[in-house]
């Protein structure tokens, strides 16, 4: 398995936020994590990135542990994020945003830098390459140039993903890639994931749109309380009378 969380547990004073939560992610499927508000999957989110310490458990990334490393080195090693509320340097231009992103991988070191040195030049030029690669494939090339903080909210979102792939990761955790879209962008941001999945990306996601993650994801995991109540496809999932008694209610998933 490409991630796997052993036992893992989240106790932020009285409150058990995660409780003994154990769960795999296969390299290159597309995993959704749902469940209702305050279920506990942005602490997952969180522990998994090492923004928070584990109250217990492991975590483990191409079967190297990964739990008490810190944020930078959880990113290098190959786990890229997105948030719900799109964190993007406002003032720079899509492409700048883009080079930081890809920056976050290496370190060059402060010669090469300083000094222009022909390493770093050519790591530029590939950062740079692979940047426009990534704009141009979710549409984003005509705004290359534009600040960033002018886009409007498809974009934005757009830029957020392709700044998680710039970093080079494998994996690639996606905070509500749906919320805020029209339902053309949300389709047309359903094939881009479909896509990634194709070319070997692996994807973890939350999101509400009951219909995306039916339509989208191979595996569904659902918490409820910080605890693991169901996981399986999109099919189990639907039927599945503990999802639909307390994630969903009478409604079944998906309607």
């Amino acid at each position: 398995m490409l991630l796997e969380l052993s036992g893992v547990s989240r106790r932020f004073g009285g409150l058990l936020a995660v409780a003994d939560l154990s769960m795999t992610v296969a390299p290159g499927a597309i995993h959704g994590l749902i469940g209702p508000n305050g279920a506990g999957k942005s602490t997952v989110f969180n522990l998994i990135t090492g923004v928070i310490p584990l109250t217990a458990g492991r975590i483990h990334f191409k079967g190297e542990r990964i739990s008490g490393l810190r944020p930078s080195e959880i990113c290098r090693r190959g786990i890229a994020r997105t948030f719900q509320a799109t964190t993007l340097f406002r003032e720079y231009t899509v492409l700048q945003n883009v080079l930081v992103a890809a920056h976050l991988a290496t370190t060059p070191g402060l010669g090469p830098a300083l000094f222009w040195s022909r390493r770093y030049r050519q790591r530029e030029q590939r950062a740079r390459d692979r940047g426009r690669a990534l704009l141009d494939a979710l549409g984003l090339t005509t705004v290359a140039g534009q600040v960033a903080g002018k886009l409007p909210h498809r974009d934005q979102k757009a830029l957020a993903l392709v700044m998680a792939l710039a970093t080079g990761a494998e994996l690639v955790i996606l905070d509500e890639p749906m919320a805020g879209l029209a339902e053309q962008e949300k389709a047309e941001t359903t094939r881009v994931l479909r896509r990634l999945r194709e070319q070997g990306v692996t994807i973890l996601l939350v999101e509400h749109d009951m219909k995306a993650v039916m339509g989208v994801c191979d595996t569904v995991t659902v918490l409820d309380h910080g605890l693991r109540i169901a996981e399986g496809t999109p099919r189990e999932i639907q039927t599945n009378p503990a999802v639909i008694e307390a994630y969903l209610g009478a409604e079944e998933p998906g309607a």
